[in-house]
């Protein structure tokens, strides 16, 4: 495999969800073509939050980025500014969050604008927008496929958020949330063979989990546990989902270790992921 990524963050995927319904990558893991982790996520377990953690690396109180409701730039360093600086391509197919985190608009989204944004001026390079959480989950995965044959992408973030808006709807036991995360890995299924034939390393994680009630935010182990699945030669294959210490801060600089870039100054070192050479 070459050092090209494709980190697919499905938004609300908790843990359990993926071990019930994610039967391609238990397939692969215990093929051992695939390791899975349980990654604790930072607190609190809302998105826009652990967005900026999962591209920076960083802790919540360190990045600043406490609410879903502050809108600004990211202020750190980050996956698409830091493949950027290196001469490698980047491309998001992202909920508008990601844009107004890592994009040059310094405003908040706007749909007539912002949709299509595929020579960007910020760090993303080219990225294609949805803004409505009901935007169907497999219509972005086609427009992921498009940046992926325009522009061939050595980084290409796929972030669908069906999960999130079935869970908050009908909460974590309901057959909706089951079945929109099922349906996520089946459009995994279609793409895997195309993706790895292109020498793509494949993550696949999220950001929180979903209770019950169709919450998160708190503490629990139900809205803060989320898989960890990564397909690469350069990662011993298996179920690791019992190691304990691999959070959230590790999938940064892990991607970059994929990527063959040097993480920023300020992550930590993912040592505790399985023959991640280095």
């Amino acid at each position: 495999m070459k050092n090209k990524v494709i980190f697919v963050l499905v938004d609300a995927l908790g843990f359990d969800v993926a071990t019930k319904h994610f039967g391609l990558m238990e397939h692969l893991t215990e093929a051992k073509k695939c390791a899975k982790y349980k990654m604790k996520g930072e607190l609190p377990s809302i998105s826009r939050p652990m967005y900026e953690t999962l591209m920076t690396g960083l802790p919540v109180w360190k990045h600043g980025i406490l609410s879903n409701e502050i809108v600004r730039p990211s202020a750190f360093e980050n996956l698409f500014s830091i493949t950027k600086a290196a001469g490698k391509v980047n491309a998001v197919a992202g909920y508008m969050w990601m844009l107004e985190l890592y994009g040059a608009i310094g405003r908040r989204f706007d749909l007539s604008k912002d949709r299509f944004c595929l020579n960007g001026s910020g760090d993303i390079m080219h990225g294609i927008f949805y803004q409505s959480d009901f935007y169907r989950d497999d219509h972005l995965f086609s427009d992921a496929d498009f940046l992926m044959e325009s522009y061939q992408p050595d980084f290409l973030l796929i972030h669908p958020m069906g999960v999130d808006e079935f869970g908050h709807m009908h909460g974590s036991d309901s057959k909706e949330y089951s079945a929109y995360a099922a349906m996520n890995c089946d459009l995994i299924a279609q793409r895997f063979t195309r993706w790895t034939e292109l020498g793509y390393q494949i993550v696949v994680t999220g950001d929180h989990g979903m209770d019950p009630l169709g919450l998160h935010e708190g503490n629990e182990p139900i809205q803060r546990d989320v898989p960890l699945y990564i397909v690469s030669d350069r990662v011993e294959g298996g179920d690791f989902t019992a190691d304990p210490g691999v959070t959230s801060l590790c999938c940064a600089p892990l991607t970059l270790e994929l990527l063959g870039l040097p993480r920023g100054k300020d992550m930590i070192e993912p040592n505790m992921i399985r023959g991640l050479l280095r």
